[in-house]
């Protein structure tokens, strides 16, 4: 090309444009700014599915038992470039499925199996998830063959059960329905740490006491699934790493019973792999060079026997390819003295062992090995209630089986939400507790009755709009929990939370559950039907009639069907919408708002349009007037974001998170404002969508699109519409 001659080697005519690492970012210029990448995470742009696609419906075209014999086939199935141990790949394929669902977490519900997220940075290059990236690329001829009608995060999950269903363990059951995601979740919060496995101590406020942990924080360093195999940084001490085992299970939602017998039936197959040295590793996959073609931590001494991944070598029990009892019976009935791998990671082996419960070779069933524990094996015999569940266990080998499958079904399935979302043939009729369930509502009543009902009531615009939001916001997209179905917001916890404002809440739900009673109707339609009635006040109010879309159908949960322990965490301690926090935190209430518009799945201009709205009809928390920028309260106008960008105001700070908006000639007091009022003015981004509506053309506009999104959040949770 002409001209081409003129420019250097080292001047890319591109400019360095085509690096994507968070140190090239423009951003890094502007450390402070607030960063809406998360609200990009619902961007569908990336989804290379055609319009009108729908992954819930092309799945269960799939022939499932061919689907099952095909896994069953691969499983025995080994291949030159990674041969499988001992000639099955049920080992890899469980640790793949255990670490793709294992890294979710019940505080905001993010991590977990329910995306396909283990393909992209940073999971798949996690030091704990060394050599997945092989699994992975085992399943691609599978994967190859079912096309879209089967995700990667489905295809994850059943290639685990398959592994243990090949080895004789009786799964207690699988359920379709997990969609990909098709970009990295990079602003998902891992921890602070600035290294992958950097000690722990700075995720705790004290390292000795597992609860002060960081939250929502549930792995016990950055690159961990869970705990450090070799215990507490590194430092091998069994009770100590049981304390941090028990806190960090609680947070992916499960008991002692349940984390003994997952610990148990995770490492009743395979092994570890610590036959070298570990330093002589290639890059992680997204380090790796490009002739690896997504491969990463490359071995120059070869796999197969010579595999290094945890750094830990052995199996655990004598038969790594069957399902039985041998965890317990090796654990139980040897004493052990702790030693180094080949690749000098800490290990336990026993003191003495018969020749035939040592475990064979991966490729040669002439040669034995001693089998091991790792620090986490041996915190199931060093705390005394751990050691119980095990004992009890090891008595019973069909108890610890049910168990053990039930359990794994948890693990596997828990970010899924309800029942009602799982697809196939093989998915259990009995409805468990962790999974919220909700009877069935009914949709036969008068709906134009009860809606007139509503408007006699009495109740204000506020207690209609915030009652029917309160109800509602506590869905997360993360795990599909909460929502305004099953008006658990009428039982404990959630009708204590203080963000929910209990005496009002308690005024409001008596008069609606007597209209709903009267109507036939359940609570928990009456609730939402009863915020549309305030949001058609508020836009006939404003001059725009419209009428808010309603579904009928929700049901009413009792007692029996919620674990109020296990709604605890969706309890909000912050609410930018209603412009209300618990109490000051160490993220600003922007960041907090952020966060809460992701878990609702909303983009930015989502959140902005729900900000605006809930503005101007005056429902903050506890009737406040924080960004209630208009003297027509109660219309659903534009006037937040008109007052916003008029430049007649100036805005003073007079507290750390309060603001002053005077006038700019008289000085004259006008509204008060916090942080969350004002970063739509600061924020480029959001005052781009500010702008737009603050436009005068865009009254009808504005209305119609906070209708849209309000019917988006009151909809969340209501999969019989999908």
């Amino acid at each position: 090309m002409e001209g081409m001659d003129n420019i250097s080697a080292g001047k890319c005519p591109v400019m360095n444009g085509g690096h994507t690492t968070v140190g090239k970012s423009n951003m890094n210029w502007w450390p402070n700014a607030l960063n809406l990448d998360i609200l990009h995470q619902h961007d569908t742009k990336t989804n290379p599915m055609d319009p009108g696609f729908n992954y819930r419906e092309a799945v269960k075209t799939i022939n499932v038992e061919e689907l099952k014999n095909d896994l069953h086939v691969l499983m025995k199935d080994s291949q030159d470039w990674w041969p499988a141990d001992w000639g099955t790949y049920a080992g890899l394929m469980v640790r793949m499925a255990w670490h793709s669902a294992g890294s979710y977490r019940s505080a905001d519900g993010r991590g977990g199996a329910n995306t396909g997220n283990q393909r992209f940075a940073p999971l798949n290059s996690w030091p704990d998830n060394v050599s997945l990236d092989k699994a992975r690329r085992l399943l691609w001829p599978v994967k190859k063959k079912y096309g879209n009608k089967l995700s990667w995060a489905d295809l994850f999950i059943l290639a685990g059960n398959i592994a243990y269903e090949s080895a004789g363990l009786k799964t207690f059951g699988f359920g379709f329905g997990r969609e990909d995601i098709w970009h990295p979740e990079k602003d998902t919060y891992w921890g602070g740490e600035k290294e992958w496995l950097a000690p722990s101590d700075g995720r705790y406020g004290n390292l000795e006491d597992p609860s002060t942990m960081e939250n929502p924080l549930a792995s016990v360093q950055m690159g961990l699934i869970y705990v450090n195999p070799e215990g507490v940084n590194g430092k091998s001490d069994p009770l100590r790493t049981a304390a941090h085992i028990r806190e960090t299970f609680a947070r992916m939602a499960m008991n002692d019973e349940e984390t003994v017998a997952l610990t148990a039936g995770g490492h009743t197959l395979g092994k570890c792999h610590g036959n070298g040295d570990a330093s002589l590793l290639g890059p992680d996959p997204e380090g790796a060079d490009i002739s690896e073609q997504g491969f990463g931590w490359r071995n120059p001494n070869g796999n197969g026997r010579n595999t290094v991944s945890s750094g830990i070598e052995g199996a655990w029990t004598t038969n790594p390819t069957k399902w039985d009892n041998g965890y317990f019976s090796m654990l139980l009935g040897h004493e052990w003295a702790l030693t180094k791998s080949p690749a000098g990671a800490s290990q336990w082996e026993p003191i003495s062992i018969k020749e035939e419960d040592r475990p064979v070779a991966v490729d040669d069933s002439s040669i034995r090995y001693n089998p091991i524990m790792t620090d986490a094996d041996m915190a199931m015999i060093k705390d005394p209630i751990y050691r119980e569940i095990a004992e009890r266990f090891h008595k019973d080998q069909d108890y610890f089986s049910e168990v053990f499958a039930r359990a794994w079904f948890k693990l596997t399935h828990r970010d899924m939400g309800p029942k009602v979302r799982y697809i196939g043939p093989d998915v259990p009729a009995e409805d468990l507790i962790w999974q919220d369930p909700i009877p069935a509502g009914s949709s036969s009543y008068d709906v134009k009755a009860l809606k007139a009902a509503i408007v006699a009531s009495g109740l204000s615009l506020t207690d209609l709009v915030a009652t029917a939001w309160d109800s509602a916001r506590t869905f997360r997209h993360s795990d599909m929990r909460g929502g305004a179905n099953g008006a658990r917001i009428r039982l404990a916890p959630q009708k204590d939370w203080a963000g929910n404002e209990p005496v009002r809440l308690a005024r409001v739900l008596t008069v609606l559950g007597s209209l709903a009673s009267a109507h036939g109707a359940s609570l928990a339609d009456t609730i939402v039907l009863a915020g549309n009635v305030g949001i058609e006040q508020a836009a006939a109010a404003a001059g725009i009639p419209v009428d808010v879309p309603f579904s009928p159908g929700r049901g009413d949960a009792n007692e029996e069907m919620t674990d109020g322990a296990s709604f605890d965490v969706l309890e909000p301690i912050h609410d930018g919408f209603r412009n209300w926090q618990k109490k000051d935190y160490a993220n600003t209430p922007e960041e907090l708002l952020l966060d809460r518009a992701q878990l609702l799945g909303l983009t930015a201009r989502e959140m902005t349009v729900i900000i605006g709205g809930m503005r101007a009809m005056s429902v903050n928390h506890g009737g406040t007037k924080y960004g209630v920028f208009t003297d027509r309260e109660g219309a659903l106008t534009t006037d937040f974001f008109v007052n916003l960008t008029d430049m007649a105001n100036r805005w003073e700070p007079v507290g750390r998170n309060l603001y002053e908006i005077r006038d700019r000639k008289t000085g004259n007091l006008k509204w008060m404002a916090t942080r969350v009022d004002l970063v739509f003015g600061s924020n480029s981004v959001l005052r781009a969508y500010a702008e737009v509506y603050a436009q005068d053309d865009s009254a009808q506009k504005f209305v119609t699109d906070f209708v849209s999104v309000w019917n988006k959040v009151m909809n969340a949770d209501r999969y019989d519409l999908a």
